[in-house]
């Protein structure tokens, strides 16, 4: 066994880190050996010198084991979920957990909060009255079993590690740090005891990294993994140059949501990414032959009811109401001011700066900049317009649903701020990759 000081040194001048290493550190925070000063520097260390696939592996590992790890081999069929790296107008998880459930997945969804301009979705969740998004273990299990999906909060016996290192990568300037950053996503994903991941990578204006080449690389990295830590995981590289869907905030969300699964509404976009996430869980569960048939199987899953059917069975089990998918404005609540907001002259939108459309709903009050900052789940804007689109005195940017006169003049603000527009310009391609544990295609 080496001094914590070693070990840091030994990465601080680029050395390959032993298993043994990796997993001493890893046990000095959990039990608090290991001081807030020396992880700062570990993560700085590798912020600056990286890790290599081997590395990577044995601090997932590491970080997965210093906490429970969930087993589902009493389920009937695969234990599957899916992981965004956040975006705008990203609700995806709600319809896909249910759609794959109908497909015969079981899908146990640990999710987390929304942090600067991205959404989270236990946000989205805390605003169905009732719904429970921190259930012990046991309702957690019989909701899966019984519903095939439930989708809940992180517990602090999962991946614990990972909790007190992100916390201070957080305040480091450590976050972005590729190896960091899949630990920290896989450690967890793994401590919920998976048979197959779907991992939605963002990039574009309001991704985490909006680079496609750093996209890229940690899609690689991720993909890489996981599967060498025995987790089949495939990833798709997804645009977020524009918000996904036409709305954003967390009640407005969860009925954009509930119009999808029960088919009152069912965006091109949006439903995309959702089919091509929910086939790509189907392929790792083995519950299709391929690509094509997987496809066919999402699809049928929302045109059947099958879906919506699950997902209502879902929050029912969780405490929220039994008559959401059929009542939903009797039970979301809803901002005060409704108003809508016009670009400055008439034309297309040439591009969207995604982030700013993000920082205006929290500015709103629906985000938060520090994870204590409380959420008002009624605010949001809706009826966004996409790239190409006409905007003028008949079609605005967007409405507002706003608490107030002041949240919604920062709002309006920030939602101008974030349009251009000019000639019109053609969106590239929706879904622009997808990786394998064999190639990308």
């Amino acid at each position: 066994m080496r001094l914590t000081q070693e070990i840091i040194a030994a990465k601080r001048d680029g050395a390959e880190l032993p298993d043994a290493d990796i997993c001493q550190f890893v046990d000095g925070l959990t039990d608090g050996s290991v001081t807030e000063g020396q992880a700062g520097a570990f993560a700085m260390a590798v912020y600056f010198n990286g890790m290599n696939e081997k590395e990577r592996v044995a601090l997932t590992l590491a970080m997965r084991d210093s906490g429970t790890v969930l087993h589902w081999d009493d389920l009937p069929g695969p234990a599957l979920d899916k992981h965004s790296t956040g975006g705008v107008g990203d609700t995806v998880s709600l319809p896909l957990a249910a759609a794959v459930a109908a497909c015969g997945g079981y899908v146990p969804m640990i999710s987390g909060r929304g942090l600067g301009h991205t959404g989270g979705t236990l946000d989205k969740l805390d605003a169905v009255p009732g719904y429970v998004t921190q259930p012990g273990v046991s309702l957690f299990r019989k909701v899966v079993r019984e519903a095939g999906c439930a989708i809940i909060g992180q517990t602090a016996d999962l991946a614990p590690a990972d909790k007190r290192l992100y916390a201070i990568r957080d305040v480091t300037a450590t976050v972005e740090t590729i190896p960091l950053l899949v630990s920290s996503i896989l450690s967890k994903k793994l401590a919920a005891g998976l048979h197959g991941l779907a991992m939605d990578v963002k990039f574009g204006s309001g991704a985490f990294l909006p680079d496609y080449a750093k996209a890229q690389a940690l899609a690689q990295a991720l993909v890489a993994v996981a599967n060498d830590s025995g987790l089949p995981t495939h990833a798709l590289l997804t645009d977020m140059d524009e918000p996904l869907a036409s709305v954003a905030g967390n009640a407005l969300e969860v009925a954009y949501a509930l119009d999808h699964l029960t088919g009152r509404r069912r965006e091109e976009r949006f439903h995309e990414v959702t089919v091509a996430l929910g086939a790509e869980m189907l392929l790792l569960g083995r519950l299709a032959a391929d690509l094509d048939a997987a496809r066919t199987k999402i699809e049928d899953a929302f045109a059947s009811g099958a879906a919506a059917e699950r997902f209502a069975r879902m929050v029912a089990a969780l405490g929220g109401p039994a008559d959401l998918l059929e009542m939903p404005a009797n039970h979301l609540a809803a901002a005060p001011i409704v108003k809508p907001v016009f670009a400055e002259i008439a034309g297309a939108v040439a591009a969207i700066d995604t982030r700013g459309v993000g920082l205006a709903i929290v500015a709103l009050g629906g985000g938060r900049v520090r994870p204590q900052d409380p959420i008002d789940h009624a605010v949001g804007i809706v009826e966004l317009a996409g790239i190409g689109e006409e905007v003028g005195p008949e079609r605005p940017l967007g409405i507002i649903h706003a608490r107030d006169e002041a949240g919604f003049a920062a709002a309006s603000a920030r939602l101008r701020k974030a349009y251009r527009i000019g000639e019109a310009a053609a969106r590239g391609r929706l879904v622009a990759e997808r990786m394998t544990e064999r190639a990308s295609t």
